[in-house]
């Protein structure tokens, strides 16, 4: 999660505002903070795919999926404004937005999954999903990813090795490799999968931890994006309900559209989980998150914890999320994702023949991934990547890298991406990887 970062060395090339803001900035805020590239953007405007910064230099947004359905939506910014000047407060009160929002986002869901529960991020979503699973199972081994983020919380970090080896791993933690079909010569990578995580349950149990579950985010998003062939999740889902554990779906990243041709990511591999996770896309980027789940799994939670998010679900978030849901129905957003998302896979992997140091390129809807390779090893370089990287920022396209590696670019535009900055991406890579040819 670090490749793409600014490096402090390369301060004294910025001009003079930019380092001076750079140098309050870290007067003043945590050491932990990063900022992208080695000439960051000072960003104060967006609109739609667009983004602008302080010179007023426009700036297409080809990594931004927490504004899922855009920058500013206008009816995401005015749901939020009409509220606001209503009322904010927490869920101890009635209010019927929260309620009907509920039943909204729980009829996008198959229908064993009929209770939710409402956060402010991803990671709290994340958290509670655990220990509702733990609480369920009686067991708390879990299973995850071997470059998964799932959040930054205690709990939650423990379960995220895209953190670098500096965050330990919890000790009832276990990683399996991503189905990578790039990579893994595997016949049926289904199965592949499936026994990898068989053999990390037996490691589990060899140790005499229990398992609760297998926590995946359906696109592996964070491992470099796999999102084909559509179906490999279901058999190491049968593996984990047979060892007594819970399949819960992180679906912040590829939940609400964004993958096109289902709602939901899980729902391409034709699985129903037990809990359900979404994050902050599902407000365009309004502090709002959910725990979606099954009656009976969330029950020994539910009935014995009491649960209190202050302001998980308060009525200016749901405003937001409500907003959102309304306009991937209104403007069609689900099926504008699959079209321009094929188109752009199309038009990257005939790139991609141009273009020997691009060694795949994959994805579903409007979540990309274009792997950088050395040609001559196949290996991940993610040397060039960060090159091709910087190359689009300074071509005014912004994106960044993920997987093992750091070589993979992660393509993941707000929603109303069109076909119009669909061509300005490619033609943009396209320029950069000629630029970077021996």
């Amino acid at each position: 999660m670090d490749t793409n970062s600014f490096r402090s060395e390369a301060a004294a090339a910025l001009p003079p505002a930019t380092h001076e803001l750079i140098a309050r900035r870290e007067r003043v805020l945590g050491p932990s903070y990063r900022l992208f590239y080695r000439h960051p953007v000072h960003l104060v405007r967006g609109q739609g795919a667009h983004l602008y910064d302080a010179e007023g230099d426009e700036y297409l947004d080809v990594y931004n999926n927490v504004a899922s359905v855009g920058h500013c939506h206008p009816r995401v910014v005015g749901a939020v404004q009409a509220q606001a000047a209503a009322l904010n407060t927490h869920t101890r009160y009635l209010h019927d937005a929260v309620v009907s929002y509920a039943e909204d986002l729980l009829s996008t869901l198959p229908a064993e999954i009929d209770r939710v529960m409402f956060m402010c991020t991803g990671s709290e979503a994340n958290d509670l999903a655990v220990r509702v699973a733990q609480a369920h199972t009686g067991g708390t081994g879990v299973i995850v990813s071997a470059e998964a983020y799932h959040g930054n919380s205690m709990l939650t970090s423990q379960l995220s090795p895209a953190l670098g080896t500096a965050q330990d791993l919890g000790l009832a933690v276990r990683t399996v490799p991503a189905p990578d079909a790039y990579r893994v010569g595997a016949p049926d990578l289904g199965l592949w999968f499936a026994a990898q995580v068989a053999r990390q349950i037996a490691d589990l149990e060899r140790h005499g931890i229990r398992l609760a579950a297998l926590l995946v985010d359906s696109i592996f998003s964070s491992d470099g994006v796999h999102p084909d062939p559509a179906g490999y999740l279901a058999p190491a889902v049968d593996v984990v309900h047979r060892a007594g554990g819970v399949l819960i779906a992180d679906e912040v990243q590829p939940g609400f559209a964004r993958t096109g041709q289902e709602f939901w990511g899980f729902a391409r591999h034709g699985v129903v989980p037990d809990l359900v996770t979404m994050g902050k896309p599902m407000g365009n980027g309004i502090p709002v998150s959910a725990m979606a789940a099954r009656s009976d799994v969330l029950a020994a939670f539910g009935e014995t914890i009491p649960y209190f998010n202050t302001f998980g679900g308060n009525p200016v978030s749901i405003a937001a999320a409500q907003a959102v849901l309304d306009v991937i129905r209104d403007e069609d957003l689900q099926l504008h994702s699959d079209r321009v998302g094929a188109r752009l896979l199309a038009e990257l992997t005939g790139l991609a023949a141009d273009h020997e140091v691009v060694g795949d390129v994959r994805g579903a809807g409007l979540y990309l991934g274009l792997e950088v390779v050395d040609p001559s090893s196949g290996r991940p370089d993610s040397g060039v990547a960060l090159e091709v990287t910087e190359g689009l920022r300074q071509r005014r396209i912004l994106t960044s890298v993920c997987g093992a590696g750091g070589n993979v670019l992660k393509l993941r535009p707000p929603l109303v991406f069109s076909d119009t900055d669909a061509d300005r991406l490619v033609t943009g890579l396209d320029d950069v990887l000629r630029t970077l040819r021996p």
